[in-house]
């Protein structure tokens, strides 16, 4: 197959789509798709409110268009689909986005389609759940009218330096032709390099493992912060003295939410407990990560009493709310669970973040961001935007009895009260 006959369309335009996107219309006729108009509208002017891609970046796509038309997708030949899947309010995996996608692509592909994935899921996911409603709408034949892919994606959000074309893609095909087909393809925009999988299944389930990985060591280091706390020491000059000897894993304690760490883990354990096997390390380290909000409150409520503020109504203020620093992210923010708690103390609660959308969050999270902070009985630092870091916190206090808790050991140390 000559990949300069194909049209690609790309289905969803986020984080991992617009990007993917740029890099194949710089080479390739591509369809940038996604079913939101105004954010088509946005792209086809250069905006983009994610910030992965500039006006000019975009410009340089000189093959990409965009569409919200569905009849659009007609002429394309290679569907790549990178729509969110997030997780239920049961933390169970939600296929929605996922396999409404396969039935648009469905009612659309032709003969000798190729569909390809990117979107995280399950082992077995792909073949077992998507290809059937390929099958179902299109009427083609699967691995003999339409063909099927997985290249996870890797794409870290706000990061400048680790780009789609630089962090080697995993690819994978359901034949082996296809296999070498997909590979080729990413190949020619990654710099980094391809890894062909040996089938599509062992490509989903390594995507899969990277976070739940990640999230476990982050619950580790999560569990023995809460441990120290109760000796009294810091968790940080901890990790400081164990990081001395080259084989420590020198993770950080804190919030872990987004799109990918607090979300995969729980589509490993719904395969798991699909066949009969409960995991015990996975939803462990899940648990120890959910409760971090929970404890931070906790403790800044503890030690505003102890400086004998009357917790009743007394002003909070949370700097930041997107899920990492220096990014719009307000998927799945974990910043959220610290809010709630305090309100249900009786605090009164703001949250500044001049990198989130103020409408997104009301939207997302119903909490109205404020455009400037004022005077606080407790501040914390949830999120290390660079502002943040110049903010001068003593100006933002309501008297010396004010509480400063650093839950990302990011400020100076002799200007906090604690830091997780």
């Amino acid at each position: 197959m000559e990949i300069q006959n194909k049209k690609i369309a790309i289905i969803g335009l986020g984080y991992v789509g617009l990007p993917l996107a740029v890099a194949f219309g710089s080479k390739y006729r591509t369809l940038g798709f996604d079913i939101n108009a105004t954010r088509v509208g946005e792209l086809s002017k250069g905006i983009d409110r994610t910030l992965e891609s500039d006006k000019d970046k975009i410009a340089s796509a000189t093959q990409l268009t965009f569409s919200s038309t569905i009849e659009d997708l007609l002429s394309c030949d290679i569907f790549i689909v990178t729509v969110p899947t997030p997780i239920n309010q049961f933390k169970a995996p939600d296929l929605g986005p996922l396999l409404k996608a396969s039935e648009m692509i469905g009612k659309v592909m032709k003969k000798g389609a190729i569909v390809i994935y990117e979107s995280t899921v399950y082992p077995g996911c792909t073949e077992d759940d998507c290809v059937p409603v390929l099958e179902k709408y299109s009427g083609l034949k699967f691995n003999s009218d339409f063909y099927c892919g997985y290249s996870p994606e890797r794409i870290n959000p706000g990061d400048k330096i680790n780009t789609l074309t630089t962090i080697k893609k995993v690819t994978s095909g359901s034949t082996p032709e296809i296999a070498t087909f997909v590979d080729e393809l990413y190949a020619s925009i990654i710099t980094a390099g391809t890894y062909k999988a040996p089938s599509i299944k062992v490509a989903e389930a390594s995507k899969a493992i990277e976070n739940a990985q990640r999230d476990v060591n982050i619950s580790f280091v999560n569990e023995l912060a809460l441990i120290f706390d109760r000796i009294g020491i810091d968790t940080n000059d901890v990790l400081d003295a164990a990081g001395t000897k080259w084989n420590f894993l020198k993770y950080k304690p804190g919030l872990v939410g987004g799109h990918c760490i607090g979300v995969d883990p729980y589509y490993l354990a719904h395969k798991a407990e699909s066949l009969g096997y409960h995991p015990q390390v996975i939803l462990s380290g899940r648990r120890v990560n959910d409760t971090m909000g929970m404890f931070i409150a906790g403790k800044v409520v503890k030690m505003m009493i102890q400086k004998g503020t009357n917790i009743k109504r007394a002003k909070a203020l949370l700097l930041g709310v997107t899920f990492k620093e220096n990014c719009p992210d307000i998927r799945n923010s974990k910043v959220v669970d610290i809010y709630n708690e305090l309100v249900q103390f009786g605090l009164e609660v703001d949250v500044f973040d001049p990198h989130a959308d103020a409408a997104q969050v009301q939207s997302e999270y119903n909490i109205q961001l404020i455009p400037s902070p004022t005077k606080y009985d407790a501040i914390i630092l949830t999120v290390a935007h660079k502002e943040f870091l110049e903010l001068d916190l003593n100006a933002l206090k309501n008297g010396n009895h004010t509480v400063i808790f650093d839950s990302k050991a990011a400020l100076n140390r002799g200007s906090v009260d604690a830091r997780l």
